[in-house]
């Protein structure tokens, strides 16, 4: 699936390499919004092994894990996935995702959830994709609001990150295909 500036597909076992380069620089970036990951998170066998993963995961219907490539240059700048698809009667997802710093602020992120937002209601046929952002990290509240996701409250302690639980805005936006 393709916009004006990125593409998104699934990672296959030849983008282990540059999935662990693109971890690895921008380490200290992800970690101050994403849950806690251990040292050997940072290795490429553990990548290898989370692309087999993301794999079985998108085979069951329970994940669906895509790269984000800069079209230019065919580059991976980031990832996004839909994690907790739920179907029977709330055919829901999460969405979350995380770009190399060097690219932000180039509409790269809002693209990118505005193709993830398309798979899910058109391939998918989910109802509602929801998202969790910490609240004053304001740059990520403005993408899902420009890709149409709305405000609905804050999750009080929902996540852990670096060891602390922290609030969440819980954003969502609803198929518009649905009655």
């Amino acid at each position: 699936m393709r916009s004006e500036q990125v593409h998104i597909r699934f990672l296959g076992p030849e983008d282990a390499a540059e999935k662990l380069k693109l971890e690895t620089d921008n380490r200290e970036f992800f970690e101050g919004y994403s849950m806690t990951r251990y040292s050997d998170f940072y290795t490429l066998p553990l990548q290898q092994e989370l692309i087999e993963i993301y794999a079985e995961q998108q085979e069951n219907d329970q994940a669906y894990s895509f790269g984000v490539f800069e079209n230019a240059t065919n580059l991976l700048v980031g990832a996004i996935s839909l994690v907790q698809v739920t179907r029977g009667p709330l055919q829901s997802a999460v969405v979350g995702y995380a770009l190399d710093k060097r690219y932000n602020n180039k509409g790269y992120t809002t693209e990118s959830v505005k193709l993830i937002v398309d798979y899910a209601f058109q391939k998918l046929a989910l109802h509602r994709i929801e998202a969790g952002v910490m609240p004053g990290n304001d740059a990520s509240i403005r993408v899902l609001e420009k890709a149409g996701f709305h405000k609905e409250g804050i999750a009080i302690k929902n996540v852990q990150i670096n060891g602390e639980w922290r609030d969440h805005q819980v954003l969502a936006i609803i198929n518009p295909r649905d009655p």
